[in-house]
């Protein structure tokens, strides 16, 4: 029997994968099971026993900073006695200046089963996080402009993982999760817009300008002009097609952005 831990178990998909894995230990730096990637001296006793881990990077300037910090919490996860990995990337990790690239090497060479998830933006963005407050305010800028790309639901990423994590089948896979159609943030806002019945708008902005609006909401530069970035390979056209991997990961389609919209935006007072 597989004793799970989860990084990151308060965030987007932590918290859902521990829903759908009760018996999983959900770790963070605030709540359940004490385990912060910048103190090593939380890791062992996170570690006891464990023998299946959700890795996630929850902090990207400090993945810039230090790219090791998965590698090493990895290698003391083996040793511990950890035999599986399932990793949560990014789309462009495979690239040697990403700062996921480390962490997606130790876990190939980690000797232990491993799958890596690349999922595209999540659909949630727009009702968990970034991108509510333009949303509720009716004006959500972006520097996007009018590429598309397949938003994947979140929930679609937890059901791939915890098959990944207590399943056989999923090793040496690297599944690239997306949506099954491509959008654009002015699709999308406008599919929003008529579930919830609001008026929003997307407006397209300078991607400098988005960048020094980031700086100066507290976002390190780096991190602005990385994510930045994502969102201007989005603008010329060069964000992902639809994968098909949710499909091919659990055997049935990847959940429609309307589904999301009609789930998170379709009920009254949301």
């Amino acid at each position: 029997m597989l004793n799970i831990l989860i990084l990151g178990g308060t965030g987007k998909t932590g918290r859902r994968i521990a829903r759908r894995l009760p018996s999983a230990r959900a770790a963070s730096r605030s709540g359940g099971v004490r385990l912060d990637l910048g103190d090593p001296r939380t890791w062992k006793p996170a570690l006891d026993g464990v023998t299946a881990v959700y890795l996630v990077e929850p902090d990207l300037h400090a993945a810039m900073g230090d790219p090791s910090r998965i590698p090493r919490f990895a290698a003391e996860a083996v040793a511990a006695g950890a035999r599986r990995f399932v990793l949560l990337s990014a789309p462009r990790a495979g690239e040697a200046d990403h700062p996921l690239f480390a962490a997606e090497e130790a876990v190939r060479g980690s000797g232990v089963e491993w799958t890596i998830l690349r999922p595209d933006w999540f659909a949630q963005n727009f009702s968990e996080s970034f991108w509510r407050p333009g949303i509720l305010a009716g004006e959500l800028a972006l520097p996007t402009g009018d590429g598309r790309t397949p938003f994947v639901d979140a929930d679609d990423i937890a059901d791939v993982a915890a098959a990944a994590l207590t399943a056989d089948g999923h090793h040496g896979r690297t599944y690239h999760l997306t949506g099954p159609r491509a959008l654009s943030v002015g699709e999308a806002v406008a599919l929003i817009g008529a579930a919830s019945g609001r008026t929003v708008r997307h407006v397209d902005v300078d991607p400098e300008a988005f960048v020094r609006q980031q700086v100066e909401n507290g976002a390190p530069p780096a991190v602005a002009r990385l994510l930045t970035g994502l969102f201007t390979d989005i603008r010329d056209g060069h964000g992902p097609e639809p994968s098909g991997d949710v499909a091919r990961a659990l055997g049935r389609p990847a959940r429609t952005f309307e589904e999301y919209v009609a789930g998170a935006w379709g009920q009254p007072g949301v």
